[in-house]
């Protein structure tokens, strides 16, 4: 009896080591040449946005507008739906948004994998809870598009690493990540000045 229980725990042991290897190798091939395909994929973003009226590219708040830069000083914007606003937040602001982030599509996710959102299943401001932001608390390429938005916006924003999270690994986003938000502007308010209830 010893022994037989002896060799269900060995068994099962060797299992969820298999199974553990298979994850390892699973990711890996998930994001192989993960730092190139990203490039390939801006660059691409870079040159084809350019080409089509409902796309802008915006510099990173930081730099000189007047002057040209390389493609990674810039986020690429797809304009999906326009608000009604005439303001802007500034970088000091606190902002109410819906998002969903994403990273580029691989072989598990052609749509991208999703590492944060604010939305369950379609992206609908209707079904989503609501978050508070600070501008000046997100990284540079997600405050560049806030800063360019108005109330209603619905825009989807290309983030490159450099505006993003960089080389290095953060949580379940790999280093060299293009990172891509669909993202919409509710409401914002100035330092110290409440902002209005949602809904």
């Amino acid at each position: 009896m010893k022994k037989y229980i002896l060799y269900l725990f060995a068994m099962t042991i060797g299992l969820v080591g298999l199974s553990s290897c298979s994850e390892e190798a699973s990711e890996e091939e998930e994001y192989a040449n993960w730092k190139n395909r990203n490039e390939q994929f801006l660059a691409s973003l870079a040159n084809d946005s350019l080409k089509q009226s409902n796309w802008q590219r915006i510099k990173l708040f930081s730099l000189d507008p007047n002057t040209e830069g390389a493609a990674s000083d810039y986020i690429y914007v797809k304009k999906i739906s326009n608000g009604e606003g005439t303001e802007m937040p500034i970088y000091t602001d606190s902002v109410r948004v819906v998002y969903r982030g994403r990273l580029i599509p691989s072989k598990s996710y052609p749509k991208g994998f999703i590492f944060d959102s604010t939305v369950f299943g379609e992206y609908s401001v209707k079904t989503a809870y609501t978050k508070r932001q600070a501008v000046s608390n997100t990284i540079l390429g997600y405050a560049t598009a806030l800063q360019n938005m108005h109330k209603g916006d619905y825009w989807r924003v290309y983030i490159p690493s450099e505006l993003g999270y960089g080389t290095s690994d953060y949580s379940t986003i790999p280093g060299y990540s293009v990172l891509v938000f669909d993202l919409t502007l509710l409401d914002f308010s100035p330092v110290g000045e409440a902002m209005k209830p949602w809904r």
